[in-house]
């Protein structure tokens, strides 16, 4: 899946979520959006680096504490 196919996915799926809003106001979107993302992200980068928690923060380009931090706090550790 190329990166387009993904942003275009973002992107669908928040259209279907302001469309079953219906008309309601939305509240905490980016959050949301961001805690959503961030879970299925750091399980598929996780299982390509084989768990190594030093090699899949280099791919994220986070530092390594700041990803055992999301780790935790997704409850993948």
């Amino acid at each position: 899946m190329s990166k387009n196919n993904i942003e275009e996915s973002v992107r669908e799926s928040l259209q279907s979520y302001f469309r079953d809003l219906d008309g309601e106001s939305p509240d905490g979107v980016y959050d949301m959006v961001i805690r959503l993302v961030e879970k299925p992200l750091l399980e598929v980068v996780m299982t390509h680096a084989n768990e190594n928690q030093s090699r899949a923060a280099e791919w994220l380009g986070l530092n390594r504490n700041t990803l055992r931090k999301k780790l935790v706090e997704h409850k993948l550790l």
